[in-house]
């Protein structure tokens, strides 16, 4: 939760960047009506007295969403769709067309167009996005104009959704950038969640009404874990337990990317991080989100299988369905993919990222995707430096048909010549390999009941 509600500043236009940084006038709307072309917004490099015309355009869809484009004044014919990242239930939910605004500015100062939407709902909206992200893509073609290349990306949930637009949409998609992206699939994800909240609920409170599935009050439910975890923390027996828990979903213990990485033998602090960790983001998506994905996926509770004797477990059929439909993968990507995590995230692990391109090299797909990875703690934790590097990366591609420069020396090197405020770190783009994902689940295993 913290890092998604610090990094992704969703729904940021040019305007209200401008009016934050006070380099321009705030954008005044012109129309009070549903679908409404919002005028010009004013935008000029920041070092410049020079300030160009932004069209900005939003509106509502049939099912409620609400989208967001901008369009700089000499568009140069491609446009960059940005999937957003989970909305926990109840929170606000603007559309947003880019994940950082500093990257927002480069994109348009570079004549890219950015589009994106808010999704018909909040929580696990990942059948939603693919419905909202295609009528994107078709109002920007009416409003706009056809692009060139449509380049998708997007963050964390946002990242699963961009590598499914990739499979089920191919010929609207030219090329995708996943950042911290759940790409071992919604199965293997959300399973090697449960994995974890049955272990610590098994070991630490067996006999509490803590709920696993069938969660009838999300925020009860999370205090009854928050206060098992906290009671558990003041016993070693119980450390060793929350570390325990832990590890079934890789939690590296390395949470604080402006701290140094921990000694790998240290494991009092180690252990420490763990507990703040999952205090946290991992929490409510066991504990208390599970039961909006219960709600769209029609249940979890013929996934709950003990764990002292079983290596795998089985699956609602129901549930299973639906979260392979929203969705799994099967690697037959016809698009250039790069994928970019960093290598301690503690909410969307970098083994998703090796799950992926397994799946990817049994498709013998493996010419599209390169992967990429920063040496950091915590959840897209990415500065806009580095992102943007990516992105050029990405468009080499597109424009030469060769990887070109996605070494991490040239990565970094890249990055490294970016102005500070790009750089809140240092680049840190690593040649790395994930361990294997512990739960994977893909196409080869759908339908098979268990995994």
């Amino acid at each position: 939760m913290r890092h998604e509600k610090l990094l992704h500043a969703t729904g940021t236009t040019l305007a209200v960047l401008l009016a934050v940084l006070a380099i321009g006038p705030p954008l005044a709307a012109q129309e009070q009506q549903n679908e409404k072309h919002l005028g010009y917004a004013a935008l000029g490099e920041p070092r410049s007295n020079t300030l160009p015309d932004i069209r900005i355009y939003a509106g509502t869809f049939a099912d409620g969403a609400t989208y967001l484009i901008e369009v700089p004044p000499h568009w140069n014919g491609d446009m960059f769709l940005y999937s957003h990242g989970y909305v926990p239930p109840g929170d606000p939910n603007p559309p947003a067309d880019n994940g950082d605004p500093l990257v927002l500015y480069y994109l348009v100062s570079h004549g890219y167009a950015v589009a994106g939407s808010s999704y018909a709902a909040t929580g696990w909206a990942v059948q939603d996005a693919f419905t909202d992200q295609i009528a994107v893509l078709d109002k920007f073609d009416e409003l706009v104009g056809q692009p060139n290349r449509t380049i998708a990306w997007g963050h964390s949930m946002g990242g699963i959704i961009t590598a499914g637009l990739v499979q089920k949409f191919p010929e609207r998609i030219s090329g995708a950038l996943p950042f911290c992206g759940v790409l071992a699939g919604s199965v293997g994800f959300w399973n090697e969640y449960l994995d974890s909240a049955f272990a610590f609920k098994t070991l630490l409170a067996p006999k509490s009404e803590l709920q696993l599935v069938h969660i009838s009050d999300p925020i009860n439910n999370f205090g009854i874990a928050e206060q098992v975890l906290s009671g558990a923390q003041t016993t070693p027996q119980g450390k060793a337990r929350i570390a325990l828990a832990a590890a079934l979903f890789d939690s590296s213990g390395w949470i604080d990317p402006f701290a140094p990485q921990p000694d790998p033998n240290d494991y009092s602090t180690l252990e420490e991080n763990q507990f703040e960790s999952l205090q946290g983001f991992p929490f409510a998506l066991f504990f208390a989100f599970r039961a909006e994905l219960e709600g769209r996926a029609g249940g979890l509770e013929a996934d709950i299988r003990t764990l002292n004797n079983a290596t795998r477990v089985a699956g609602d059929p129901a549930a299973v369905d639906y979260l392979s439909q929203n969705i799994i993968f099967d690697g037959q990507i016809e698009v250039p993919v790069l994928t970019v995590q960093t290598t301690d995230d503690d909410i969307v692990n970098v083994q998703n990222d090796q799950a992926y391109a397994a799946v990817v090299h049994k498709a013998q797909d493996d010419s599209l995707l390169r992967e990429t990875f920063v040496h950091r703690a915590a959840h897209c934790t990415f500065t806009p430096a580095e992102t943007i590097t990516a992105i050029q990366a990405l468009l080499r591609r597109l424009d030469t048909g060769k990887w070109e420069g996605v070494d991490p020396a040239d990565l970094n090197d890249t990055a490294s010549g970016f102005p500070k405020a790009y750089q809140f770190l240092p680049p840190a783009f690593i040649d790395y390999k994930p361990a294997r994902f512990q739960r994977p689940f893909d196409a080869a295993d759908e339908g098979r009941g268990s995994h």
